[in-house]
């Protein structure tokens, strides 16, 4: 019995989980959405860009706190460029906007960055709910456009890949502050 491989296949596992949920409506149609959470970390990048193809939009999330987080961006950006559809939505995130006193990522540069790559950009905050729905109405909203003008072609079933282990986790509504304090720290 080895406790660390243990640990990590769980981490493995936990990197599979995904969403699947009802947005508010977009010209009178519900949304439904899946959301897969990649976790941006290096060890799990060969797995994640498998994820890309048949992927309609993506969020790219860094912590306004941490520049290293958004210094990573430039590479996942190129990353889902390269794997994904070219007409991907991809939208910005800064998160933590509720750390605004460590931040270390200027809004401006953000801002920058994401209208220099053709990219919405947003600052949230997972903690107090601030922009969240916000974010995924915005990029549900574009992609639902770009998906009725039929910009996005639908990849034959053989060509996207989706790992077979999948646990679906169940989104509540709304989430307690407990739960809130757990997350992303």
């Amino acid at each position: 019995r080895n406790p660390q491989r243990e640990g990590y296949l769980s981490k493995i596992a936990n990197y599979c989980h995904y969403s699947t949920f009802s947005f508010s409506q977009v010209d009178g149609k519900t949304i439904k959405a899946q959301i897969w959470d990649t976790a941006g970390q290096e060890r799990y990048r060969a797995i994640t860009s498998a994820y890309y193809r048949g992927a309609v939009g993506a969020l790219l999330v860094y912590d306004i706190a941490k520049h290293l987080t958004y210094e990573n961006v430039e590479r996942w950006l190129r990353e889902l460029r390269d794997h994904a559809d070219q007409n991907i939505v991809i939208m910005l995130v800064g998160n933590k906007s509720d750390l605004r006193h460590l931040r270390s990522v200027p809004t401006d540069e953000a801002k920058l960055f994401a209208e220099r790559n053709g990219l919405s950009f947003i600052e949230t905050s997972a903690l107090d709910s601030t922009n969240v729905e916000t974010a995924f109405q915005n990029i549900l909203t574009e992609i639902y456009r770009i998906v009725s003008q039929k910009q996005i072609r639908d990849p034959p079933e053989g060509d996207v890949i989706r790992p077979s282990n999948v646990e679906p986790i169940d989104v509540k509504p709304t989430v307690t502050a407990d739960v809130r304090k757990q997350c992303c720290q």
